[in-house]
């Protein structure tokens, strides 16, 4: 696959073994800032548990530039859709036309399992995410809401 945005051909598969998993631990920081340890035990819990799926763009010259981690999901206002937990860019890759083409990847894996919608949640502090989300074809439609407990996460 090859587009006129910069980006040149990729190449996207999934993630099961470990240490493919770990190799992508210093992308993913980027987005989600924790350790590697933290970052092992949580990706598995998630893909055991939870049905978590990791996969890893690269270009043509196999180096990772993006990852994207899905679950799909079913709820009483979507049905049966994809849940994008994750989706990073490397930093000095942004702008190139990855994010664009791994989001219109994602929309095409969601339709091939029958999604209704691909839905994610943005960080209000985060409006470039937000003008490249838009810029996507993906809408803003609701506020997500959180509740802090008195016990703390371990992770």
């Amino acid at each position: 696959m090859d587009t006129s945005d910069g980006a040149g051909p990729v190449t996207i598969t999934e993630l099961t073994d470990e240490d493919a998993i770990r190799a992508c631990h210093p992308l993913m920081a980027q987005l989600r800032p924790v350790d590697e340890a933290t970052f092992m035990t949580l990706i598995d819990r998630m893909r055991r548990g939870e049905g978590y799926r990791l996969f890893r763009m690269e270009d043509a010259a196999g180096d990772p530039v993006a990852l994207a981690g899905l679950v799909v999901t079913t709820n009483l206002y979507h049905g049966k859709h994809t849940w994008v937990h994750d989706l990073v860019v490397d930093e000095p890759r942004r702008g190139s036309g990855y994010g664009g083409r791994f989001l219109e990847w994602i929309a095409d894996w969601a339709d091939e399992r029958d999604c209704s919608c691909v839905e994610l949640a943005s960080g209000l502090w985060r409006e470039n995410a937000h003008r490249f989300y838009e810029a996507n074809d993906m809408e803003r439609y609701c506020y997500t809401f959180k509740r802090d407990l008195d016990t703390p996460s371990p992770y």
